[in-house]
């Protein structure tokens, strides 16, 4: 079977140059439109990598208003799609702009039929090579992926999956010791799909956002008419997680009464709801977490130290971010490609000086900042990358200071000047070059391999 060619949409109403474009190329398969009616038809029947769109389309031939607006919907339905526009009317000033509204490249009429096969012939090559890169970062991302839904690259962290891996199935309680943000429930999770408890509920609690007078019935539940407003009897969260996993966040948060209760419940196996009066066998399996200094409030009496040694048995340290190389880059593409397919389809990835300043910022929040940072960055993103302007890192030295060579940090420098420039001259491309200098040409090269877009 013959192997099928690429497809090629030409976006063209002129009779006779549709001809010699559709005879032109025959190492693809070109596919011709008129309007934009037929255009976008094709481009949802055929899904063509690469477009040529002249600008003069019907019905405004003489300008480039139904250019731009075919082009616009191209970006909506298929924002990877390389678009090559064509036009003859102010082709500096819509070239410009077609490339501020995601054009690829731009070739000016009369046509040249050899010079726009090889702006075709390169379009579909870098097409092709951003498809496997995407098809490569996303297997690596499942490569990277452990107790399920983890993701790392760092052997510190890896150590930690590993070693959950192996105590999962043991009748143990495990205690999980962590900054605020480093994945606690996460890990917790992953105790439990690991263990032979899997099938069972994984219930969660949070013991620092319950008032003292409510978390003990939340934990072991109450009796019909125990106190004023219970209506019924209802089970408590160590009861609903019976045959599965119970993990208790920030368990330091416990009061000193109820620790007690805790503890007599860990070494019988066995619960009393409040306002009842028999003991109920629950086999429930405990996993805590905290980011307090347990030994500090055991030497103060504020945590009793016969349940934390029920509690940790065995104890995991999980490292905070900043101790785990090159997971924030890592992590940080994970949750672009996610909140992207979501909210921001057009975005394509970081750029230079935003993978800098993620490598080079300390995350005092964790994976819990950086996962708020990337999805605030998706929203407020404007091109087709993620700068470090979008992630509100770009006053940090650390993208110069850390970036791994030199052309990462000229590419930030870069970057940051030209913004300034265009932000002082209002946008102005001739007074932007000249601040600048250099010229109008350089400047529109620097514009569109930075993916910056004047205002």
């Amino acid at each position: 079977m013959p192997e099928s060619k690429p497809k090629l949409l030409v976006i063209e109403d002129d009779k006779g140059l549709q001809a010699q474009l559709k005879w032109a190329y025959d190492d693809f398969e070109v596919v011709i439109a008129g309007d934009r009616a037929s255009a976008l038809a094709a481009l949802r029947a055929d899904v063509p990598a690469v477009v040529t769109l002249d600008l003069g389309l019907p019905p405004d031939p003489d300008g480039t208003s139904e250019g731009f607006a075919v082009l616009d919907a191209i970006m909506a339905l298929k924002p990877d799609t390389k678009v090559i526009v064509a036009s003859g009317h102010g082709a500096h000033e819509s070239a410009l702009e077609a490339i501020a509204r995601g054009a690829y490249d731009f070739y000016r009429k009369p046509l040249e039929i050899d010079t726009l096969g090889l702006i075709v012939q390169r379009a579909f090559q870098l097409h092709a090579i951003e498809t496997e890169n995407r098809r490569l970062a996303e297997r690596a991302g499942e490569d990277r992926a452990v107790l399920g839904q983890l993701i790392t690259a760092a052997p510190e962290m890896l150590k930690v999956a590993r070693m959950i891996e192996r105590v999962a199935d043991a009748s143990v309680s495990v205690m999980l010791l962590g900054a605020s943000g480093t994945g606690k429930e996460l890990l917790a999770r992953g105790v439990h799909d690991s263990s032979a408890r899997a099938a069972g509920s994984f219930v969660a609690i949070n013991c620092a956002a319950i008032p003292e007078n409510l978390l003990e019935s939340e934990l072991f539940g109450h009796e019909k008419g125990a106190f004023t407003g219970a209506i019924k009897t209802t089970e408590g969260k160590i009861e609903l997680a019976a045959g599965g996993t119970l993990f208790l966040d920030e368990v330091g948060d416990i009061p000193l009464a109820l620790q007690v209760k805790l503890l007599r419940f860990l070494q019988e196996r066995t619960i009393e709801r409040i306002g009842g009066r028999k003991a109920i066998a629950v086999d429930t399996r405990i996993v805590c977490a905290t980011h307090q200094n347990l030994e500090a409030m055991i030497a103060a009496g504020t945590f009793r130290e016969d349940l934390f040694y029920r509690l940790a048995e065995i104890v995991v340290r999980i490292p905070t971010l900043a101790e785990r190389p090159g997971d924030a880059v890592l992590l940080a593409k994970h949750f672009l490609a996610r909140f992207s397919r979501e909210m921001n389809p057009k975005l394509k990835g970081f750029a230079p000086d935003a993978l800098a300043a993620i490598d080079g910022w300390g995350w005092p929040g964790n994976v819990r900042e950086l996962e708020n940072r990337v999805k605030r960055a998706v929203i407020m993103a404007e091109g087709k990358l993620v700068g470090a302007e979008d992630l509100d890192l770009a006053e940090s030295d650390a993208a110069e200071e850390d970036a791994l060579n030199l052309k990462a940090a000229r590419e930030h420098a870069d970057r940051r000047m030209i913004r300034q420039a265009l932000a002082r001259t209002q946008g102005n491309i001739s007074s932007t070059a000249k601040m600048l200098g250099i010229s109008r040409p350089t400047l529109y090269d620097l514009l569109k391999q930075y993916d910056i877009h004047p205002q």
